[in-house]
């Protein structure tokens, strides 16, 4: 078998059968090597690993790659281009994503500096919060450190980080002054600043204490924002549908339903454990609701359903009364609300206003009692009952309210949903929706304000933003952060 293609076969063919031979065309071609002009560089054609480095290193430091922000700064220009630095968290080694952002920003600032303008660009770091106290704890439980331990140790822990990644950042060109005009969080002029704003939100009053429901993570026991949460759309729950005895009829239907003391309102959800925390049982006021009776014919149950007659509008519902499956002598009202929906369940829905937003919203327009049934853990508290206190919500105690719904005869069916649900961002655990006192931004405030949104084009999601999510969390239950210097005076009246 031929190991060379033929072509091959013939050109070496060629070359002995010429005059001289290889060595003669060796020779010609010696002769000619001065005649070609070819670039002449000290630049070796190859070079090992470590060399590469050194190299590398070198350039930078002879080019001026450190010396560049401050030449062009001391440029005279009429137009100067600032770029506010998103600030990374120091909580870690530079990854491919710290590269992306800081490489990107400079190739922006680069650019603006061949423009003839001067740039402003101020790196900054992220030493606050959560990501940075649970790298700086480790393995350690928070429990068995006081709170000025915790701090140092996440102090020490963001300073060595900043370190490590303003050294990457330096190695990669990035362009910008890396000396003493970096800005930190944890700096105390940057805190004296976040708290003159505090003071001056708080004095305009879109800053406020409150008691209501908040994103609860029990794996780091602490409020969270909606920003720190990522939904897993794989999250399984135990959904029930389940009924609550009508023990009040509504004063619409009275006369037409006949003998209303078999009559159920049958609500669905995913989250049983919130049950004992019922108080109301919401409907669509447009809707259209059906009675139908059980396989059995031993009771009616009441549910949206257009097709099945006789149906009646959700308005009828109005003045009806339930009794809760699980409380005895616990009665909770029908009450409309705009967020009920159709595409899922029964459209009558069961509201927990400790446990959901929506159902704090009815709550407050009904005036309803807020009662949270776990505590910082996520396990049932007193208030929830002796058979549920101390079990987690979403373990033990989530199966033993759908036990105590089947031995109460309540129970129609259960299920496995898979749907999304928020997890916390950090410890990748499921978060709860708990009720508790909370300091929060009036968001709802800012859309009567003349604000100027840059790029306007933003401003529609910006508003709709603003009328999703009336109120915003900022507290947070943790000890490396900067505290809320809130302080209530309770003066005595003065004695006679």
């Amino acid at each position: 078998m031929l190991l060379r293609p033929v072509w091959a076969l013939r050109r070496r063919a060629a070359a002995f059968a010429s005059p001289g031979g290889p060595r003669r065309q060796q020779q010609d071609a010696a002769r000619y090597r001065d005649t070609v002009l070819l670039p002449r560089t000290q630049f070796p054609a190859r070079l090992s690993g470590r060399e590469v480095v050194e190299r590398e290193l070198r350039v930078q430091q002879e080019c001026g790659f450190t010396h560049l922000y401050a030449w062009q700064r001391e440029r005279k220009v009429k137009k100067e281009f600032c770029l506010h630095d998103g600030p990374p968290y120091a909580n870690g080694d530079a990854h491919v994503g710290h590269a992306l952002n800081k490489i990107l920003k400079d190739v922006r600032n680069r650019f603006e500096v061949l423009r003839g303008r001067r740039v402003h660009y101020v790196p900054g770091w992220d030493c606050h919060g959560l990501p940075i106290e649970l790298r700086a704890l480790g393995e350690l439980d928070a429990g068995d450190l006081q709170p000025l331990q915790i701090r140092k140790r996440a102090h020490e822990f963001a300073e060595a980080a900043i370190a490590r990644q303003a050294a990457a950042f330096r190695r990669w060109g990035v362009m910008a002054d890396w000396g003493s005009s970096c800005y930190y969080t944890f700096s105390g002029v940057y805190e004296a600043a976040q708290l003159r704003v505090f003071q001056e939100m708080h004095s305009k009053g879109l800053i406020y204490q409150d008691y209501k429901p908040v994103f609860w993570s029990p794996s780091t026991r602490t409020a969270l924002a909606e920003a720190e949460l990522e939904y897993n759309t794989q999250h399984v729950s135990s959904a029930v549908y389940t009924t609550f005895a009508v023990s009040t009829p509504p004063p619409k239907l009275a006369a037409q339903a006949g003998e209303w003391g078999d009559v159920c309102v049958l609500i669905w959800t995913t989250q049983p454990w919130t049950i004992p925390a019922n108080q109301a049982i919401c409907y669509m006021p447009n809707a259209q609701y059906s009675l139908v009776k059980t396989a059995d014919g031993s009771r009616r149950l009441l549910a949206v359903n257009g097709l099945l007659p006789p149906s009646r509008p959700g308005a009828d519902l109005e003045g009806g009364v339930c009794s809760h499956p699980t409380i005895s002598g616990k009665r909770v009202p029908l009450l409309p609300a705009n967020h009920v929906t159709m595409s899922k369940g029964t459209g009558l829905v069961h509201t927990a206003p400790a446990h959901g937003m929506d159902d704090y919203s009815v709550a407050s327009h009904f005036n309803l009692p807020v009662e949270c049934v776990c505590d910082e853990t996520g396990s049932f508290v007193e208030v929830a009952g002796p058979e549920l206190q101390g079990q987690n919500v979403l373990d033990e105690g989530n199966q033993t309210v759908i036990s105590m719904l089947r031995a109460a005869g309540a129970l129609v069916k259960q299920e496995e949903c898979v749907h999304s649900y928020p997890y916390d961002w950090r410890s990748r655990q499921p978060v709860l929706i708990r009720a508790s006192r909370q300091w929060f931004i009036n968001t709802s405030s800012l859309r009567e304000r003349k604000v100027r949104v840059v790029p306007d084009s933003a401003r529609s999601s910006l508003m709709a933003m603003l009328e999703r999510r009336t109120y915003w969390c900022i507290s947070r239950q943790r000890s490396w952060g900067v505290p809320i210097p809130v302080f209530k005076s309770h003066l005595l009246p003065l004695c006679p």
